[in-house]
């Protein structure tokens, strides 16, 4: 479940060629550079390139040395209809803006995965007729950008429409034999089990129509996660469920598993500093897991200071950092050593109690612009007031200026 995610069109129907002929990726008008090891699409970081104030992509490689990215994300039109859109509203089929981000990274020697699919909006698989016709209208991306590999990143609302995830699943099993060597990752909700029903069920489907991608990835995050050692528990867990569903040995179930975490605050409240991802790096290079990826480097800069631990914000990770600490786990995933720089110190979260205005009075009277803490939280007056608790409400009297 990534939060924060502004889902960022109608093309004209391709036809798919049918199952076992080779698509013409390499050939197509964008300027497509030859692929990347496998180990940098798995290690690639999610960018949103039209919302959430894009960072540039070239500074980021120069800065790192991460050359891959997972554009995000690819959806249905908002009008309705079975074509890509970036976000709903852009179409995949006339579209200079992304591939604009796409020639910076490719003209730099790396590479970039485009995500299907992520939190709200709605998805192709949702509204397409069948795998066949979602198939053809995620192809259209892979042509249009010549792509490498492609991301489906299921969860909800679609992973709980039946329909929409068997199309979605034999979607990705018909690419995957279309465009041979193309890199497939299934990305879904983390939960302290592993993953929930609803990706129990996603993973029988995807068992049931013979589908066997990459990875299959979970997130945990959002999901009373509590630091690294919960997501490494979560990983571990999840791994048990790739064995029963597929009857794969540890090893192999980890060769097809792969973690997608959130870097700084989390939507809530949840902290991972850079220790927790180097933590949770060190458990996926030494259970030999295939992915290695994060949400996001739109995120992946400080707050100003104001913000930092106070509230989740989806352009910084309100936790103290250097600009692209996080993209610098992804770096040593994928096997390479990020430039020298000054270490970050491993950032402190504003424990409750600290940093807290006086406490609210029922009986004290307030008027606009007057803050005092309440349950753990700093509130500021919007007009007069006297005996009302704060609570969360647009229309109430108390705005939220977050934990405190």
């Amino acid at each position: 479940m990534r939060r924060l995610r502004a889902c960022l069109g109608a093309a004209a129907a391709v036809g798919l060629a049918a199952a076992g002929t080779t698509a013409l990726v390499a050939g197509s008008a964008s300027g497509a550079t030859s692929a990347l090891s496998n180990r940098w699409y798995a290690a690639a970081p999610y960018l949103m390139p039209l919302d959430n104030d894009p960072p540039d992509p070239a500074a980021i490689m120069d800065a790192t040395g991460l050359k891959a990215f997972q554009l995000a994300f690819v959806l249905a039109p908002n009008g309705g209809g079975c074509s890509p859109t970036w976000g709903g509203t852009a179409a995949v089929s006339s579209d200079t803006a992304v591939q604009s981000v796409v020639n910076t990274i490719r003209a730099k020697g790396g590479d970039v995965s485009v995500s299907i699919g992520g939190y709200g909006g709605t998805k192709l698989g949702q509204v397409c007729s069948d795998a066949a016709a979602t198939a053809a209208a995620y192809q259209q991306v892979i042509t249009k950008y010549g792509l490498h590999a492609i991301d489906f990143d299921l969860e909800e609302p679609e992973y709980e429409n039946t329909a929409a995830i068997k199309n979605e699943i034999g979607a990705a099993k018909i690419l995957q034999q279309n465009n041979p060597g193309l890199y497939v990752s299934v990305t879904t909700a983390g939960t302290a089990d592993g993953t929930g029903w609803f990706g129990k069920q996603m993973l029988l489907e995807a068992k049931a129509q013979g589908f066997t991608p990459n990875n299959f990835s979970i997130m945990p995050f959002d999901g009373g996660f509590n630091g690294a050692a919960s997501q490494t528990g979560a990983l571990t867990n999840f791994n048990q469920i790739l064995q029963s569903t597929f009857g794969w040995d540890q090893a192999t179930a980890y060769a097809h598993e792969g973690f997608s975490g959130m870097n700084g605050r989390s939507d809530t409240g949840e902290f991972f500093t850079q220790t927790d991802f180097q933590t949770v790096l060190d458990y996926a290079t030494s259970h030999n897991m295939d992915r290695f990826t994060f949400w996001s480097l739109n995120r992946d800069r400080q707050c100003t200071p104001a913000d930092n631990g106070g509230r989740t914000s989806g352009t910084c990770s309100s936790v103290a950092q250097s600009s692209w600490d996080f993209a610098k786990y992804s770096v040593k995933f994928a096997g390479a050593t990020p430039p020298s720089s000054t270490p970050t110190p491993t950032p402190t979260p504003t424990p409750p109690g600290t940093g807290c205005k006086p406490a609210w009075s029922s009986t004290a009277v307030y008027t606009v612009g007057n803050e005092v803490s309440y349950n753990n939280h700093n509130w500021k007056a919007k007009w007069w007031t006297q005996n009302e608790t704060p609570v969360a409400s647009d229309w109430g009297v108390w705005q939220d200026e977050g934990a405190c």
